[in-house]
């Protein structure tokens, strides 16, 4: 299993997780990015999803 580290105070709201990986990832009320589920099951998005961020502010931990 996977975990994800969101550096969430990094992010500048690009939106590029979101659009990549939406089951997981969704864009919140102050125009951040948030992780829906830390632990996902399946990882392949998520990965996705870590090498769009332009700040590298998302991590996969296994």
């Amino acid at each position: 299993m996977v975990e994800i580290i969101h550096e969430r105070s990094k992010c500048i709201g690009c939106g590029a997780c979101a659009a990549i990986c939406p089951s997981n990832w969704e864009m919140a009320n102050d125009g951040k990015s948030k992780c829906k589920n830390t632990h996902p099951k399946e990882e392949s998005c998520n990965k996705q999803a870590e090498e769009a961020c332009p700040v590298n502010c998302i991590h996969l931990k296994k």
